[in-house]
């Protein structure tokens, strides 16, 4: 587990899974989803069946929850885009609209890519997204993450084209940011 003051990331426990298929599968329409790749299609669950997959989300390495004041309100991930498992990229949701925009995206990260960092051989995170999420690629920016691709009108939304977006740091570049 690591804490900055009410915020927490933590692997995902037993008591946790109620509370994540509210967030992410309870509804066929939820409002995270309009920035969250909303061009890929999201598909509600009934409990029963998330609950039984409940196995692959707890103490998984690769998907944390994020909690404030110990209340799941999103969470974090990563994956590695190649076989090789040297480029690897992480993801991040809040769920909730009432904690957009208050600084809990970039410290959630911030504890995340630390932890990857200190636990993984790995020498660069990236993040992806799209041209049509700016917090996202604030809170990117924020991190001292730099853009290193943006793919043009290979995402369509809603009648409209927009570009992918990716981002990413180097370990040496972290740790340059850290001792500041």
């Amino acid at each position: 587990m690591y804490k900055d003051k009410q915020l927490a990331i933590r692997p995902v426990e037993e008591r946790d899974l109620p509370r994540l298929w509210e967030l992410i599968y309870k509804d066929e329409a939820p409002e995270w989803k309009k920035w969250d790749a909303p061009y890929f299609p999201h598909k509600a669950i009934p409990y029963e069946t998330f609950m039984e997959t409940r196995t692959d989300w707890i103490g998984c390495d690769d998907f944390w929850v994020i909690t404030v004041e110990d209340k799941v309100c999103g969470i974090l991930s990563y994956y590695y885009e190649d076989a090789q498992q040297k480029w690897l990229e992480v993801g991040i949701v809040l769920h909730e609209a009432g904690n957009w925009s208050k600084g809990l995206g970039t410290r959630a990260l911030t504890l995340w890519i630390e932890h990857l960092f200190q636990t993984l051989p790995t020498v660069r995170i990236g993040l992806t997204t799209w041209s049509g999420n700016a917090r996202m690629i604030r809170v990117a920016e924020k991190l001292g993450m730099q853009m290193e691709g943006r793919m043009r009108k290979v995402r369509f939304h809603e009648g409209e084209y927009y570009d992918s977006i990716r981002m990413g740091i180097l370990r040496e570049e972290w740790a340059a940011l850290l001792s500041v």
